[in-house]
């Protein structure tokens, strides 16, 4: 079972009419975001550009919680497109407007209209490191292998 927490959130003046982040399932772990650029003009990515997409939200997380905005999956495998900065890292104490960044792997254009879903945002819980100053670090099997250095 999952834990549920509150997460303040407001919308801004151009996300009017705009649905607020919602589950699509009851067991989703991230809430679509939705596009908020003007109705009369979309932001085309041509392919291998990005572009920051406004989502006329911000929210107020409580201590202890980070949020993440990831791709939605369909973007990806339809179109190629996906967020650049995956996942991109909310703290708890930004308050500005959740943008997303976008860009587009695919081959063809791709328009992002208002309303449209455009990435989830996963509410996490943080843990901050205690970091010490160690002489050595104790062994392990693996040791200092790099990419590609696991399952042999």
């Amino acid at each position: 079972m999952s834990a549920t927490v509150k997460v303040e959130i407001r919308q801004l003046p151009h996300g009017e009419g705009l649905a607020l982040p919602a589950y699509q399932s009851a067991h989703a772990a991230g809430l679509d975001l939705l596009a908020a650029v003007p109705e009369d003009s979309p932001v085309v990515l041509a392919p291998g550009k990005y572009a920051l997409i406004p989502t006329a939200l911000t929210i107020a997380l409580p201590p202890g919680h980070e949020a993440q905005v990831r791709p939605r999956s369909g973007l990806a495998a339809k179109h190629g497109v996906t967020v650049l900065n995956s996942p991109g890292t909310i703290d708890a104490d930004y308050r500005g407007e959740i943008s997303v960044l976008l860009i587009n792997h695919g081959e063809a254009p791709f328009p992002i209209r208002r309303g449209e879903r455009i990435a989830q945002l996963v509410i996490a819980p943080m843990v901050r490191a205690e970091l010490v100053p160690a002489t050595e670090l104790s062994a392990t099997e693996r040791g200092s292998g790099g990419f590609g250095s696991t399952g042999r």
